[in-house]
Order: C-alpha cells, then sequence, then structure tokens
C-alpha cells in the first residue's frame, strides 16, 4: 500500500512537471504531502482497528522527503503521533531543512 501511494505520487508529480505547469521542487514537497497526511490518517484508522500498522520509518522517510506538511497536518487533523517526541523532532528537522532549503534555492537563483 506505502508503495503505491509513493508511486502515485511520484508519477503524477512528473507528469505536471513534464506538462510544465509547477516546478519540480513544490511539486514534490505536495505530493509527498498528501501521501504522507494519507498514510498518517490510514495508520490512525488502523490503530483503532487493532490492524496492520504503517512503519514508523515509512513515516519519517516521507516526513524527510518533503512530506512534512502533510506530516503536521497529520498530527492535528487525526491526533495522531502527538505522544511520540521523536515524530516532532524528525518534523521540526524536516520542516528546517526544507524551508530553509527552498529559501537557499531562491535566493541563489537571483
Amino acid at each position: 500500500m506505502q508503495v503505491a501511494a509513493i508511486g502515485i505520487a511520484v508519477a503524477a508529480a512528473l507528469i505536471f512537471y513534464v506538462a510544465g505547469k509547477i516546478p519540480l521542487y513544490p511539486l514534490c514537497l505536495a505530493s509527498t504531502g498528501i501521501v504522507t497526511f494519507a498514510l498518517y490518517g490510514f495508520d490512525k484508522m488502523q490503530a483503532k482497528r487493532d490492524g496492520g500498522r504503517v512503519p514508523e520509518m515509512i513515516l519519517h522517510l516521507l516526513t524527510i522527503a518533503g512530506g512534512f506538511i502533510g506530516g503536521w497536518a497529520g498530527r492535528l487533523v487525526f491526533r495522531h503521533k502527538t505522544r511520540k517526541p521523536v515524530f516532532l523532532i524528525v518534523l521540526t528537522l524536516a520542516t528546517i531543512l526544507h524551508v530553509g532549503g527552498y529559501y537557499y534555492l531562491l535566493i541563489s537563483l537571483n
């Protein structure tokens, strides 16, 4: 399930990028954010059902890969992973990394 969701997000991002509609970096952030948000919701639903869960490492890797907005939204909307400090640390570091990196890219292009 996780691999399929990531594959769909990557394919959609590439289609929009090739079509020239949206720059690649913001598109990647949006697509990984959507996947991360969806997996937070799925994991919360599975936690309530006692079903198969999304591995925490997958959620961390997606957050670091650019899904930090979806991670923050998932925590807020689903009230999921709010008691685990490592999720707050990873989300904060990923946010700083991507916001700082994007700012650096904008500065260096001008």
